[in-house]
């Protein structure tokens, strides 16, 4: 039972492919970091955009790699307001209509829910569909969320293995166009021998004529005088030290032959022949007569089907993170004297008029009441100090979201502190930068300052912000 072996490689730009090639003829030293300089990455007929670098070096330089290919995007806004996503090209192998239903699946699932409308508007000038988002939606963090649920990005992975002298090999870029250069070699060297047999032959045949023209009328009367062709073939070798081909050709030769144009036809013909077997010998003899053909060639096919590269290259990329995923919006964060929390988005306070009765903020259970309120974006952090000393820290998009009248979650759902444990301070940070401070009072009286870069890598189970001595504790 033979060994199933996988190969996956990517197609190409031919002119690219063409450059690599000469230069590769040109230098035989160049390294795989080289040839990347003339082929930089593989070229979808899709075309699409090659998000990151890494997997193409990788695929390069090792003969494996994880090749990220996204759905080329625009995004348009119309007179309303409203904006729509407009894909026109595709990632390599991807199916349109399976893309559009599954993006509908998605949408009935409530997997993605800005969305309101998906049409296909493809014609024979290209891919067009349009994906409309809502109009409160952001359309960035919705194709964010496409790349992330659907077939608009996808992972070509990438295994360059070929049959190298009947043995499968993976294979750099650098060896996979060495072994073709030293295919198309052997190809020349085989089509040179075959030529250079087909001209020693027909000049072989002509150096017969050319003998039997010389003494015609003897030939001929050779041919008269014996019975059959296999006598006067004998004859003809004896006499003039001919070979069997030479003299089977001079007997089926045709009277028309022995005028005078005809003569000096095959004395030219002759002439051109040993011209040609002399520089087929040459070719045969020399390796480097040999690339410069294929070098010629591989520039002549470059001119004919050469075209331009059809898919982007982003060499920066980053890895989805949660954020990509959430709208950047402000909102407002409520925490109750119990200790419940929740978030929520600044556009459901409506703006009240003078006299006005006002609206519920915050719903709370009978013997609680919000002790905290504060504005925030959903991208930035809260850090939680309680009254031990410890500290945590929290994204704000992390944080429960509930309506105006809703009650919240309890904080010790949302951190990892002890039951006993109180919350005494927070604060909403954008960034943990080095000329901020944070400053600590615990009841005793003692007052700590604190570089704020000092909070930037917080683990889940929190770290201690002050060490507290005897029954001191933090509060402010």
């Amino acid at each position: 039972i033979a060994v199933g072996i996988a190969t996956n490689i990517p197609p190409h730009n031919l002119t690219e492919i063409f450059d690599g090639l000469l230069a590769l003829i040109e230098n035989p030293e160049l390294s795989n970091e080289d040839m990347m300089k003339y082929v930089p990455a593989p070229d979808f007929p899709t075309g699409g955009i090659i998000y990151g670098y890494e997997g193409v070096r990788d695929c390069y330089t090792t003969g494996r790699g994880k090749i990220i290919v996204r759905a080329r995007c625009a995004i348009e806004e119309a007179k309303s307001g409203k904006c729509s996503i407009i894909v026109t090209e595709l990632p390599y192998q991807v199916n349109k209509a399976s893309l559009i239903e599954k993006i509908a699946e998605l949408v009935r699932a409530k997997a993605l829910e800005d969305i309101t409308d998906i049409r296909d508007e493809s014609d024979r000038d290209g891919i067009r569909v349009v994906i409309e988002v809502k109009r409160d939606a952001i359309p960035s963090v919705v194709l964010n969320n496409l790349y992330k649920h659907t077939q608009m990005q996808v992972t070509f992975g990438a295994i360059m293995i070929a049959l190298v002298n009947n043995r499968p090999k993976l294979l750099t870029l650098r060896e996979m166009m060495h072994h073709f250069i030293e295919h198309r070699n052997e190809v020349i060297v085989r089509r040179t021998q075959f030529d250079l047999d087909a001209a020693e032959k027909r000049a072989h045949i002509l150096e017969g004529f050319l003998i039997a023209l010389n003494n015609i009328d003897e030939v001929i009367k050779i041919i008269k005088e014996y019975a059959d062709a296999k006598q006067a073939s004998a004859r003809l070798i004896e006499r003039f030290a001919l070979s069997e081909m030479q003299t089977k050709a001079i007997l089926e030769m045709r009277l028309q032959r022995l005028t005078g144009l005809e003569r000096e036809k095959i004395q030219n013909e002759y002439a051109e022949l040993i011209k040609t077997i002399e520089y087929l010998r040459s070719v045969l003899a020399s390796k480097e007569l040999q690339m410069g053909i294929i070098a010629n060639e591989f520039r002549e096919l470059k001119e004919k089907y050469g075209d331009a590269r059809r898919t982007e290259i982003v060499h920066d990329s980053k890895e989805f993170t949660v954020e990509d995923m959430i709208a950047n919006e402000e909102v407002i964060v409520t925490i109750s004297h119990r200790g419940f929390i929740k978030r929520t988005p600044v556009s459901n306070y409506r703006r009240q008029n003078k006299g006005g009765r006002g609206a519920s903020g915050a719903g709370t259970y009978d013997d609680d009441f919000v002790e905290h309120v504060f504005q925030a974006s959903t991208h930035h952090y809260i850090v939680f100090f309680t009254d031990t000393g410890r500290c945590f820290r929290v994204k704000v998009y992390d944080l429960p979201e509930g309506s105006r009248n809703a009650k919240g979650r309890s904080l010790a759902n949302v951190i990892q502190k002890t039951n006993d444990e109180k919350v005494t301070a927070y604060l909403p940070v954008k960034e943990f930068v080095e000329d901020n401070y944070i400053l600590m009072v615990t009841k005793n009286g003692t007052i700590k300052k604190t570089n704020l870069s000092s909070f930037a890598n917080v683990r889940s189970t929190g770290i201690i912000a002050i060490h507290l001595e005897g029954n001191d504790s933090l509060i402010s």
